[in-house]
């Protein structure tokens, strides 16, 4: 007696996966949602433009992936990336940034984030990213992957500025994080509360703010020392380069 072998379904397509795009600036958001649904692998069931409508759709849209910036006008990336894990462990989430992820990547991963990729990437890294978290493995960049091993060897990176602790930078919110990054680029406070979508007093506390947890007496210092930690992480990474804004 022989078994015949199960016969396969002419033309079947494999399930697609379930993504959220969360990106407050239509031209990339639809330009990602279209990437991603050219795969036949892959479908993006819902778009927001800020954390809260992001976190709203969870349940509705019942996601296999979360695809979100870290600059929202509202509660950033980062912040998003923490609620989703209150609220729904399950559900992974990629951080796709404008930032040079040595600034934002380590942060991003202990906030519960599965990968990091910077928009200057090419779309098969982004894809290849996704496959990756949606296999259930994370994904970083292999300088970012040095650096973690690095911190887990104590190893110190090169430093060329001592007196340039980075450790004290820490010490900021993700928010003033990311001003404190602008202030080092050289961007005013109205650039960046243009960026950012709040106001100029909204930024002028965060400054005020930035400056009293480095113990900063004057702006001018404080802005110093941004450019020089910027400078410093830089030279820390040595295949770093800055990134475009888009």
């Amino acid at each position: 007696m022989t078994t015949e072998a199960p016969k396969r379904v002419s033309g079947s397509k494999p399930k697609k996966r379930r993504i959220i795009v969360v990106d407050d600036h239509p031209i990339v958001r639809n330009g990602l949602v279209d990437l991603i649904n050219h795969e036949d692998d892959l479908s993006v069931v819902a778009e927001a433009s800020d954390a809260e409508a992001a976190l709203s759709t969870l349940e509705t849209a019942n996601p296999d992936l979360v695809i979100a910036d870290i600059s929202l006008a509202s509660t950033n990336g980062i912040e998003l990336t923490k609620a989703i894990g209150d609220r729904q462990p399950s559900i992974p989430v990629l951080i796709l940034s404008m930032h040079d992820e040595t600034l934002y990547a380590e942060r991003a991963l202990r906030a519960g984030a599965r990968g990091y990729v910077t928009k200057s990437e090419p779309p098969a890294v982004l894809l290849g990213a996704i496959r990756d978290i949606l296999a259930g493995d994370m994904y970083v960049s292999h300088r970012i992957s040095n650096r973690l091993l690095r911190g887990m060897l104590r190893t110190p990176p090169p430093r060329t500025s001592p007196s340039v602790p980075m450790e004290r930078v820490d010490a900021l919110t993700d928010r003033e994080l990311e001003i404190f990054a602008s202030i080092g680029q050289g961007d005013s406070t109205r650039q960046i509360a243009t960026r950012l979508g709040r106001s100029i007093k909204t930024i002028e506390a965060h400054r005020s703010n930035i400056i009293a947890k480095l113990g900063f007496l004057r702006a001018a210092d404080m802005q110093q020392y941004a450019t020089q930690w910027l400078h410093q992480r830089a030279q820390a990474t040595p295949d770093s380069k800055p990134q475009p804004q888009s």
